[in-house]
């Protein structure tokens, strides 16, 4: 069950939201919509998510009462030659997959 898309401001990425089975961000490449990477952490489904106005965060929130934010996109970075490139050297454009905090709704 899709629950949420949200474009990475970046690169020519989507990271989708999911509910039942697994309740996980899935990160896919586009055009060739090839799965990067799955992020889990809530326990039910993910009803909605937004970027942050730097666009590398993810606020996803859940049936599960809680707020998690994502550390997702890898921003542009501009090295000392002033080509654009990514600052985590990771491909894909995942930053981390790491939890950078949660908060209880209620």
């Amino acid at each position: 069950q899709v629950c949420a898309l949200e474009w990475n401001p970046h690169e020519k990425e989507i990271l989708s939201s999911h509910g039942f089975a697994r309740n996980q961000l899935c990160l896919w490449k586009y055009p060739t919509m090839t799965k990067v990477k799955e992020i889990e952490g809530h326990t039910s489904r993910v009803l909605h998510m937004a970027v942050s106005p730097d666009g590398g965060s993810v606020v996803s929130a859940a049936a599960d009462e809680t707020l998690r934010f994502w550390n997702v996109f890898a921003p542009p970075s501009t090295s000392l030659t002033g080509k654009r490139g990514r600052s985590s050297g990771i491909s894909g454009g995942v930053m981390s997959n790491k939890l950078s905090r949660t908060m209880q709704i209620r």
